[in-house]
């Protein structure tokens, strides 16, 4: 699970070194990998042996993010806080370790480092030195621990995730999850901002497997007789799906339904107002793992 850490200020606060235990990755056994590397996620991944991992994430959306995920082993026993540092390699002799944040963790959930925070320890990382993280553990009577992410074999791997991140959607599910696409008059051609708004759903809809259901709501103004609406009302549903499977997306995830004059949303008695209801109403459902929901009901 995780959870948000905020930054809590600008002291630290070293823990003694004597008896402090150590984990970090000796320099045969630091790697970093690739994940995740998708239009959705970025993920870059690294092994912290006999302690856990971490994982700087990045994810579609309009604004700039960035996660450091810390993920034990065993969880978090309790609510405590823990100084971020920045220590210099072993070739740099003389040279001080430096602040990065001061954060909280949670009990039972796994670390979140955010924001520039995060950028920092990024940038630490590419010119060598080691991000820490300095507690006590609760699993060994509170004895001081140092877990550290390890700089060896992290400049490759990163340029890799920082290609990943220029190919990340500039737009979130819920930025697509309800959308009202229009027509022209008398036509199933779509407007131009809709055939845009089109693509943009099919991008996502392509990218995530997780949506198991697109539902596509065809309606017409009331000019002309019912039957001829209601028909053009499903060839227009039909021409959206048929833009969805032709850029690869399963019929099965799909499912349409032709209204023609039903539902009006605006009035007919004005050219604004019928162009209002020739429409087509998409939505998204989102499949949700069942460990996610268990871990949400816990709470």
């Amino acid at each position: 699970m995780k959870y948000w850490i905020g930054i809590l200020g600008s002291l630290f606060i070293p823990i003694s070194q004597a008896g402090v235990l150590e984990y970090g990755a000796s320099l045969d056994q630091s790697v970093w990998k690739m994940t995740a590397a998708t239009p959705l996620e970025c993920r870059l991944e690294h092994i912290i042996p006999g302690w856990g991992k971490g994982a700087f994430v990045s994810h579609a959306g309009k604004n700039t993010n960035m996660d450091f995920e810390l993920k034990p082993l065993r969880p978090q026993a309790r609510i405590q806080t823990v100084t971020v540092r920045s220590m210099p390699p072993s070739w740099r002799p003389g040279v001080a370790e430096s602040g990065i944040s001061r954060v909280k963790f949670y009990k039972q959930f796994d670390g979140l480092v955010n924001g520039q925070a995060a950028w920092t320890m990024l940038d630490e990382l590419e010119g060598g030195y080691t991000p820490s993280f300095l507690f006590r553990d609760w699993y060994h009577q509170n004895q001081p621990i140092t877990v550290s992410v390890s700089a060896v074999g992290f400049r490759s791997t990163y340029q890799n995730f920082l290609g990943c991140m220029q190919s990340l959607l500039p737009y979130t599910f819920e930025d697509i999850a309800f959308t009202i696409l229009n027509y022209e008059k008398n036509s199933d051609e779509l407007t131009p901002y809709s055939k845009r708004r089109l693509a943009m759903i099919s991008d996502y809809l392509k990218a995530d497997p997780q949506i198991d259901l697109a539902l596509v709501d065809a309606y017409t103004d009331s000019m002309g007789a019912k039957w001829p609406n209601q028909q053009l009302s499903e060839k227009r549903a039909n021409s959206v799906k048929k833009f969805f499977t032709g850029l690869g997306v399963d019929e099965k995830r799909v499912k349409i339904e032709g209204h023609g004059e039903k539902q009006h949303v605006a009035t007919n008695e004005t050219e604004r107002g019928r162009e209002v209801n020739r429409r087509v109403v998409i939505s998204m459902q989102r499949w949700t793992p069942p460990e996610f929901m268990e871990k949400t009901a816990s709470r």
